[in-house]
């Protein structure tokens, strides 16, 4: 099994994993590689290195220490390093947005008019997500009526693997 590291044009970076090198190549010349995304297509394998443990002074602190013992501390970033923390980021992002997805009714084209009759309890509370104009996102804000606006990526069209 092959792991690879791969990212779009837009350095959406995310893994891959293959058979082998050679049907890493084959899917990637039959454009079957996609970025979970943006849905792109161009897309190239970014250099990887494996992974050994080192102790160092400088380490990040771990999450169960306190997060007050590193208030005024700076912590330099190696380029390897940052593009961990992006892709945890990216990895947390999507994860968040999947479940919230999951846990809240498609009402499509109709979002204002479901939001003012769940706000004015015309109908019964419930999450929802859909789309509206912008113009009608402020006028919902304007009521007292709290919406997110949050752009429809490939990604969470449909399930990912």
């Amino acid at each position: 099994m092959k792991v690879y590291n791969l990212a779009c044009p837009l350095d959406h970076r995310f893994e891959g994993w293959f058979a082998s090198e050679e049907d890493c190549l084959a899917q990637q010349d039959k454009d079957m590689l996609a970025c979970p995304v943006c849905d792109s297509t161009n897309i190239t394998r970014m250099p990887s290195a494996p992974r050994i443990a080192k102790s160092t002074s400088t380490a990040l602190t771990s999450p169960n220490e306190d997060i007050g013992k590193t208030t005024g501390e700076v912590v330099a970033l190696t380029g390897n390093d940052h593009s961990n923390l992006e892709a945890q980021v990216q990895a947390a992002f999507l994860k968040g947005m999947h479940e919230l997805m999951g846990k809240s009714e498609d009402v499509g084209s109709s979002f204002a008019e479901e939001a003012r009759k769940i706000h004015y309890k015309e109908a019964p509370e419930r999450s929802i997500r859909g789309q509206t104009t912008l113009d009608e996102a402020e006028s919902l804000r304007d009521e007292g009526i709290e919406v997110l606006a949050v752009p429809m990526m490939p990604a969470f069209k449909n399930t990912l693997q």
